[in-house]
This record gives structure tokens, C-alpha cells and sequence, in this order.
């Protein structure tokens, strides 16, 4: 309904040839908060053209005439955020060479690729386009100026159009915000102003959570939104207009959120699309954090939980997915929690694999890739092919989460009925972390509304790759060590603790290979299982990188 009625309004509006509004001059170019670096500026000279995780070698030619290597790739050329490189370098060669390609991207129509035209990648094209235009009509001739105000208004438009349509989820606040930035950046634009102001606030409004979180649950998410909202009130406040309410209350409301999901050290937790954490945008964000005020524990809207004890963190996922379009990337993670001491993450979930093929995407979304108990193998949500993307079709409704602070520490107990439809089956964790930090005990209880013979589960614990396991009393435990030279121990009701082989998406170098515990046992025979991981003591760190069987001989 939306496409037919985006495609009713962008026929009504290219026969109507009254009440556009036509732009004759650029007046402000907004910040780009995003990090630069100018040596990328050359190897784009070169011909190299690296993005999401793939490099493009053009060999002389152009490389809109070259086919892309990924989708992804393709993605993040046509939104043009590589122009911060080219500036950065502040060199003639980078400035020409980027009005070069600029200049073949807008005179040969380029933006007519299919890829380029997706409402988000315009957008994003829209904002680079305003935001490095200093870089672009630096030493222009009047023809390039014009023909460049000319292509911003066309895009401007577009996107209008697009907004009319069926643009839904986030992609739908970055159109508002590119459409935002253009009104604001543009000259007579004051009636647009004021529409997509109004626009933008509604959408704010309505996707950012009264605690601060994305209906999405996606951190990743939050962080982009912020590196757009940041620059769109700087740019209103340069005017002289006063910035909207809501624009001011999210970034307000984003940024102690934010640092709900953060470990000691400095990372992000893994949950619902979150992969590698960008030091230098956190490091950015923090800049412009005015309260940096304690992180808040618990986010009731979004579903997450914080328990801190001593030197140590947990971060929960508490909430039940997301559904539609802010689920393309939601994980069926509910109560899979992650788990840090000082500046070492010790469990964790498996991460996101953005730009990688199809099947690691959907297998990292599934539950066994989160650090929670999984039932016969199956995931606590499914996913389904809708409109060209993976979304979540069912999963967990019925979320409860209670929790207290208590004499011994930090209490938290949560369920969810995500199996239910299938088994019948209602799973609670309960967390209990130590006041001092040394130890985080847990219980996960089945409740079957059958009596079923049997019903395989495996209780995951994910490790960062940093982290060497071994296991002690023929296999009944594990010993962790980590290399700042803590040893940790784990013990799970006397099963058989084993472990196995997983992968870690979030590493600064890609994707490594790292270990998990698993625990496997009968749901139906032993509803109920209690784990404990407790600090044993603090070895040399010489010891905690030595071989299994030193690790091994520690007291338990």
C-alpha cells in the first residue's frame, strides 16, 4: 500500500510544475562527526577502493563501470562516505579526484543503479554530499557548482518521494534527517523546513524508547542515529534556529543507554546486530556526552538489564525481539547474557556478520550463537524471507523480568515463552552477581506444560577469544584463564561440562575463531540446572598464556 501510494504522489508531483522548491545556493556544510583517514585518500587514487570488508581494483578504469564485489560494498560507494578520506588528505589531487568522481557520478546519471537509488544509500549520499561539499567546490568552476546544486535538489526530492512510500524501520529517520540536513543547509527551503522538522520529530518520537533504546534493540543503530542527530543540532543552532524538543531529548536519552551495553573495556555488548565497536566514534560520542553519569541498569522499554558487581559487568538481553522492518537484523537472543571482569570480557554471544554471505548472517542470529540455553537444537524465534529481507516471524511474546539488590549482590530473574509453541516450554534464568565481583551464579529452569519423555538442551557459554579453557575433575569443570592473569572457574551441577568450537565476529581483525562451554542435558528428565562462575585467584600472567595442563593443576 505504501509503494502504490509513493508511486500515485511521485506521478502527481512530476505532472504538477507548481510549488517546488528550487535551490540556487549551498549556505552551510554540516560537521561529519565520522573518523577520516587520509592515507585511504591515496590508495583511492590508486585505484583501490576497500569497503565492507572487500577491496575493488579498478585497474584505470572507473569504478562505476566495474562490477561490485558485494552488495555491501556497492552499498557503501554509492553513499558516498569515503568523500571524509579525500578531504581529510587536503591535498589538490584528493580534491580533484573526488569532483571527479562526483562529477561522472552525477553527469553520466550513475545514480540511476538500482543499488544507488535504495532510499537509505540516497541518503546517505545526500549527507556526505552536504557535509564535504567544501572538499568539492573548493576551486570549482560555476558550470560544476550549479550542476552540483541542480543534483542536490533532484535528490532532495527523491527522497521525498521515497519517504511517501514504503520506506519503514531506520532507513526511514535517515531519509528524514538527509531531508532535514538539505532544508536546512539549502537556501528557500523554509517551508520544507518546518514540514520535515515535524516529520522527524513524529518518526523520533516513535522509534527512540522512552529509556533511551531503538525499536530495533540494534546498539549499532544508536550509534549511527547519534553521529547524524549530533551534526543536525549543530547545523540548526549555526542558523540561529532552535533545534526540536524531540531531537534534543533523544540524543539525551541515547546517550546513558548507550553505555548500558558497555564492558570495562570500552566495548559493546553482542546483542541484536551489534559487531565491532568503533573506538574512535565511541571516543567521538563520549565528547559529546554532557552528563557521563552512571549507566543505567535497566532499560524496561528496550529489554536489557545491567548487574555490576565490584570490577565486574553483565549485560542481559531481557526483551522480546523486535518485529517488521526493525527486525532485518535482530538475533533470537533472549536471555543470553554477556559477562566482563575489569577490562576482559570473558563470555560473550557470537556477534554480527554484517557483511558476510547469507547463511553465517542467519546462523549468527540463531540462539546457539548467544551465550543461553537452547532447545532441540532450534532457535527461540524464526525467521522468514519478507521482502527481500530475514526478518523475525515468531518468537518470544510473553517477557517477564523482575530484579533486586540484595545483601549478597545484584538478583535477576527472567522468562520467556519463546518455545512455547513448540514444546510447550517456558524458559527462566535467574543471575545472581557477587557484591565484590568474584562470582556470577545462574539457574535456567525449563517448565513444560507436557510430560514429555525427553527434550534436548545445551546451556552455551560463548568465550572471548582472549579467554583459554581447560577442563578439570574429568570434565565436571573448566578453568578459564584470562591474560591479565585472573583464573576463573566454572561448574554446572555436577554435569559434564564440554567444549567446543565457535566463532567470534566483533575482533578488530575480523572474524576469529574462539571456544564456547557447553552444558547438554534432558530439559524433560532435569528441568532445572545451576552454574557458578567464581573468581579463584590471580596467576602470572606468564602462567595464564602457558599450556592446558598449567592451568589445569590451580585449585578449584
Amino acid at each position: 500500500m505504501r509503494r502504490t501510494r509513493g508511486n500515485l504522489v511521485g506521478a502527481s508531483r512530476s505532472l504538477w510544475p507548481f510549488g517546488r522548491l528550487k535551490a540556487t545556493r549551498l549556505l552551510f556544510a554540516p560537521h561529519d562527526l565520522r573518523t577520516a583517514d587520509p592515507t585511504t585518500a591515496g590508495d583511492i587514487y590508486a585505484g583501490y577502493f576497500a569497503f565492507a570488508g572487500r577491496t575493488l581494483r579498478t585497474h584505470g578504469e572507473s569504478p562505476f563501470e566495474t562490477e561490485p564485489p558485494t552488495e555491501a560494498w556497492a552499498e557503501a560507494f554509492y553513499g558516498f562516505g569515503w568523500l571524509r578520506h579525500m578531504r581529510a588528505a587536503d591535498t589538490a589531487i584528493a580534491r580533484a579526484n573526488a569532483r571527479a568522481l562526483v562529477d561522472e557520478f552525477m553527469g553520466k546519471r550513475r545514480w540511476r543503479n538500482e543499488i544507488a537509488r535504495r532510499p537509505a544509500v540516497a541518503a546517505r549520499r545526500l549527507m556526505s554530499f552536504l557535509s564535504h561539499s567544501p572538499l568539492l567546490l573548493e576551486g570549482a568552476d560555476h558550470v560544476f557548482y550549479e550542476r552540483f546544486i541542480r543534483h542536490i535538489g533532484k535528490l532532495t526530492e527523491q527522497i521525498s518521494l521515497d519517504l511517501a512510500g514504503a520506506v519503514d524501520g531506520f532507513a526511514r529517520l535517515q531519509c528524514l534527517a538527509a531531508v532535514t540536513f538539505a532544508a536546512i543547509c539549502l537556501d528557500g527551503q523554509e517551508r520544507r523546513l518546518r514540514r520535515y522538522e515535524a516529520a522527524l520529530s513524529d518518526e523520533l518520537d516513535h522509534q527512540i524508547l522512552p529509556d533511551g533504546g531503538h525499536l530495533s534493540r540494534n546498539p549499532r543503530l544508536m550509534i549511527e542515529l547519534l553521529l547524524d542527530l549530533l551534526p543536525l543540532r549543530e547545523t540548526l543552532l549555526a542558523r540561529g534556529l532552535e533545534p526540536p524538543r524531540s531531537v534534543i531529548m533523544a540524543i539525551e536519552r541515547m546517550m546513558p543507554h548507550l553505555r548500558l551495553f558497555r564492558h570495562g573495556d570500552g566495548a559493546l555488548a553482542l546483542f541484536n546486530g551489534m559487531g565491532v565497536t568503533p573506538p574512535d566514534l565511541m571516543a567521538t560520542l563520549a565528547a559529546y556526552d554532557d552528563a557521563r553519569g552512571k549507566p543505567i541498569e535497566h532499560a524496561a522499554y528496550s529489554g536489557y538489564d545491567r548487574l555490576s558487581g565490584g570490577r565486574s559487568i553483565a549485560v542481559v538481553d531481557a526483551g522480546a525481539p523486535p518485529r517488521g522492518a526493525n527486525s532485518v537484523e535482530a538475533h533470537a537472543g533472549c536471555l543470553a547474557f554477556e559477562f566482563s571482569s575489569a577490562a576482559q570480557r570473558i563470555i560473550v554471544n557470537c556477534g554480527a556478520s554484517r557483511f558476510g554471505p547469507t547463511e553465517l548472517k542467519l546462523a549468527t542470529r540463531s540462539t546457539a550463537a548467544h551465550s543461553t540455553v537452547t532447545l532441540a537444537e532450534r532457535s527461540s524465534a524464526s525467521f522468514g524471507l519478507v521482502l527481500g529481507d530475514y526478518r523475525i516471524t515468531a518468537g518470544p511474546k510473553d517477557v517477564r523480568v523482575a530484579r533486586q539488590d540484595t545483601e549478597a549482590g545484584q538478583e535477576w530473574v527472567a522468562s520467556h515463552d519463546g518455545y512455547r509453541r513448540a514444546f510447550g516450554a517456558v524458559h527462566t534464568r535467574r543471575l545472581l552477581l557477587a557484591k565484590d565481583g568474584a562470582a556470577l551464579t545462574g539457574e535456567d529452569e525449563i517448565a513444560l506444560s507436557g510430560a514429555p519423555e525427553s527434550l534436548p538442551a545445551v546451556a552455551r557459554f560463548h568465550l572471548h577469544p582472549q579467554v583459554r579453557p581447560s577442563l578439570i575433575r574429568e570434565g565436571e569443570g573448566a578453568l578459564l584463564a584470562l591474560p591479565s592473569g585472573e583464573v576463573w572457574a566454572f561448574e554446572a551441577s555436577g554435569l559434564k561440562v564440554a567444549i567446543e568450537e565457535s566463532i567470534f565476529l566483533a575482533a578488530a581483525d575480523g572474524r576469529r575463531r574462539t571456544e564456547q562451554l557447553a552444558v547438554s542435558y534432558d530439559a524433560a528428565q532435569m528441568p532445572q540446572i545451576a552454574w557458578r562462575f567464581s573468581r579463584i585467584g590471580t596467576a602470572p600472567t606468564s602462567r595464564a598464556r602457558g599450556t592446558d595442563e598449567q592451568t589445569s593443576s590451580l585449585p578449584l
